[in-house]
């Protein structure tokens, strides 16, 4: 089989977590088996689709480092999908209704208040053309429905195993409006045979779409493809992230520092029996993947952990793959030297400003005890230094003043840093420099 996937977001928003999770899954797989990961524009609604959302899309993905290997848009594939459409007129099985929404909002009302499933009782099977034409020439515009044959609908799906719905328990679903536009379960199937997809991986709120879909798959001549419904994310809690994705956007993660690979990591693993750990390239999670992993039970979304896990990645990057960002960032003189001394205590990349500002630029230096801070300046070691002088210069002071544990090296951090906690001194000192360093705890600004 030639594997070949999509990922199909609406320009409706800004991509979430749950959009990316679907994204990045897809792309794994694809590239795990040799196959293709395609970027499909599902832009057909046109009130709601954004060319400012197209592109913020496009950012998003290229950020995540997933690159997709054909693009395609449905506003340009409307002519393939009412071809679809006549051929399903053709063979009996897309059929006009005439009911308002209102009227299709009264009748779900009256199952539901009689304990019944709201299915669609197919009364528009029953007009005949001078019906049609009655109710057209009152200005109504039909809609088209599916006409499902009552059967078995089973498949096999990857996460869940075997699925099946009974047909006469499912709604003849929509698949053209009034106004002649396709809706998501036609043009999502027709592209999807156009395009040889071979798996579509998606959220299980898609599975009764799916059952439908199977048979507009065959009803259009084409074999369906193999289906992987994943778990919802919820949050720590285990209620559904829904109403809280609008602050779970890429952008957003962006803004708070949360590197891509972190991102990755948290989304990759998640759901899986594997633990969470932070993952430094997306080929060392491909070549882990196995999309059979993933279980059945909703995963939890946990803010908190991905903050964790982002201070993690930061942790275990080497300078080398991290030097261009610091030189980006305006960071001169951030050497190896200096992100071994910081990366421990960063919690995102944007923390090194003010350690880089400890090092090499001005501060005001937290003076408690001039005197004892004076006194230490006046025991500073020449230059040069190294990772030794910290341990030299301190012996010093504790024999000097007989002070020792955090009565010593307390009041010299706030000096020498301005802050109560950071790097090991020994690794800030060399990098601070004598020059500095008298000045600071002289109680100067410098």
């Amino acid at each position: 089989m030639t594997v070949a996937v999509r990922f199909a977001p609406s320009p409706t928003g800004r991509l979430h977590v749950g959009n990316a999770r679907v994204a990045l899954l897809n792309w794994l797989f694809a590239r795990a088996e040799g196959g293709r990961f395609i970027l499909r524009i599902d832009d057909t609604d046109e009130e709601r689709s954004e060319t400012v959302y197209e592109e913020a899309i496009r950012e998003d993905l290229a950020w995540l480092g997933l690159a997709w290997d054909e693009e395609a848009r449905q506003s340009s594939r409307l002519d393939r999908y009412e071809a679809a459409a006549e051929t399903l007129r053709a063979a009996g099985r897309l059929y006009p209704c005439y009911e308002t929404a209102e009227e299709l909002a009264l009748k779900r009302r009256i199952l539901r208040e009689r304990g019944l499933p709201p299915i669609y009782d197919r009364a528009a099977l029953a007009l005949g053309e001078a019906d049609r034409a009655r109710l057209e020439a009152e200005g109504r515009r039909s809609h088209w429905r599916f006409r499902l044959d009552h059967e078995a609908i089973a498949w096999t799906d990857v996460i869940h195993g075997d699925w099946r719905f009974e047909g006469e328990n499912l709604s003849d679903p929509v698949l053209v409006r009034e106004d002649g536009r396709p809706l998501f379960a036609l043009s999502s199937a027709v592209d999807d045979i156009d395009m040889g997809i071979s798996h579509v991986i998606r959220g299980e709120d898609h599975v009764s779409t799916t059952a439908a879909q199977i048979q507009l798959f065959r009803a259009l001549g084409a074999e369906p493809p193999i289906f992987a419904h994943l778990p919802l994310l919820t949050d720590a809690g285990g209620q559904g992230l829904s109403k809280r994705l609008g602050s779970l956007s890429l952008a957003d993660l962006r803004k708070q520092g949360i590197e891509p690979m972190a991102i990755n990591s948290y989304l990759a693993l998640l759901g899986t029996p594997d633990p969470i750990r932070a993952v430094p390239a997306l080929g060392e999670l491909v070549a882990d993947f196995d999309l059979a992993r993933y279980g059945r039970a909703a995963p939890k979304f946990d803010p908190a952990e991905l903050q964790h896990l982002n201070a993690r990645l930061l942790h275990d990057l080497p300078f080398e793959a991290i030097a261009g960002r610091l030189a980006a960032m305006g960071l001169d003189g951030a050497d190896a030297a200096f992100w071994e001394a910081v990366r421990p205590n960063l919690d995102r990349l944007e923390d090194a400003k003010v350690w880089h500002r400890v090092c090499h630029g001005e501060i005001d230096p937290a003076i408690d005890e001039a005197d004892f801070t004076r006194a230490a300046a006046a025991l500073l070691p020449l230059e040069p230094w190294d990772e030794e002088t910290w341990g030299v210069w301190t012996v010093a002071v504790k024999a000097d003043t007989g002070r020792k544990g955090k009565a010593l090296f307390l009041p010299l951090r706030r000096a020498l840093t301005g802050l109560d906690h950071g790097p090991e001194l020994k690794l800030l000192l060399p990098l601070i420099g004598r020059a500095r360093a008298e000045a600071r705890l002289a109680g100067r600004a410098a």
